[in-house]
């Protein structure tokens, strides 16, 4: 089993958009280099909230780029890989080898319902096609297919499938999944607001959504429990947790960059399909932030540090 150092909160990083709907890749470069500046412990690029399934291929490759070489080596870089099928998915992890990147996070394949056993062979199948390290992206609610712990444990024996990320809620998966398999894989909790029961039970690591807009609070939260630190968790975790249900609904993106952008750290512009907040929406989200600054708590000392 290929060896990885993915541990903490790796933000599920936005990309940025022009007015005309065009990338912003200076722009997203500046959101990454934000992000690791501020003591996050790695980034997943070209994921949900990035938008993946809104950029052309080309675009993909350009994300992917920019964050290699603003990251320097000093956070682990994953890339997302969202396709119709596992040749095109195998396509898209392969050019993320190419760029150097520190691994891949695979979705099912998007659109076709498939049946278990076709899950399990999409993941094999573009786990084949680079030596790159896979994490497994389940995320029933959005995108149809469940991977299921059945599921994982029948890949146990495709040495580069190494993570599994869990976005369904349901954090039995992970004890289900140790209860299989033991620690054959790394887990990570994919929902914002289940990430310190996720931690509980075994999770490492938290791609998180809401970390785009606070960082610093995202990765004190996970070391508290992950240093079994519950009281102060508790306290910061009830704080967050408004903010942190964003992460669950259909609109998170919108969410997420409304929100990241009221911190200053990038734009609200989402690409059609995905369209703004109406008014009510957004006024919503906005009250959330509002009662959230003005009570936004001092954080206990986890050894957090900015990377230069």
């Amino acid at each position: 089993m290929a060896r990885i150092g993915w541990e903490g909160v790796f933000p599920a990083v936005t990309t940025q958009f022009k007015s005309n709907y065009g990338l912003d890749i200076e722009a997203t470069a500046k959101v990454i280099d934000g992000l690791i500046k501020d003591g996050v412990s790695g980034l997943i690029v070209c994921g949900t909230v990035g938008e993946n399934t809104s950029l052309s291929r080309s675009e993909k490759v350009a994300v992917m780029e920019a964050a290699k070489d603003v990251s320097r080596g000093r956070v682990p870089v994953i890339a997302g890989v969202a396709e119709f099928t596992t040749a095109f998915a195998s396509e898209v992890a392969k050019e993320a080898e190419r760029v150097g990147l520190d691994g891949v996070m695979v979705m099912p394949a998007l659109v076709y319902s498939s049946k278990p056993h076709e899950t399990a062979a999409h993941f094999r199948g573009v786990a084949k096609a680079t030596d790159l390290p896979v994490m497994v992206y389940n995320n029933p609610p959005i995108y149809k297919n469940d991977v299921t712990p059945d599921i994982l444990a029948s890949l146990s024996d495709c040495e580069t499938i190494v993570c599994f990320k869990d976005s369904s809620g349901d954090t039995r998966r992970f004890t289900d999944t140790k209860n299989m398999v033991g620690d054959r894989f790394v887990l990570f909790s994919g929902l914002d607001d289940v990430v310190v029961e996720s931690v509980m039970l075994g999770a490492v690591g938290w791609v998180s959504g809401m970390s785009n807009a606070f960082p610093q609070e995202g990765e004190t939260l996970f070391r508290l429990a992950k240093a079994g630190r519950y009281e102060e968790a508790r306290a910061l975790y009830e704080w967050f947790m408004p903010l942190l249900h964003l992460d669950a609904r259909p609109d998170l993106v919108q969410c997420i960059k409304l929100c990241e952008a009221i911190m200053g750290r990038g734009s609200e512009l989402t690409r059609p399909p995905r369209l703004p907040l109406s008014a009510q929406e957004r006024a919503e989200v906005e009250g959330i932030m509002d009662k959230a600054l003005r009570n936004r708590p001092a954080l206990p000392d986890v050894g957090l540090k900015s990377a230069a």
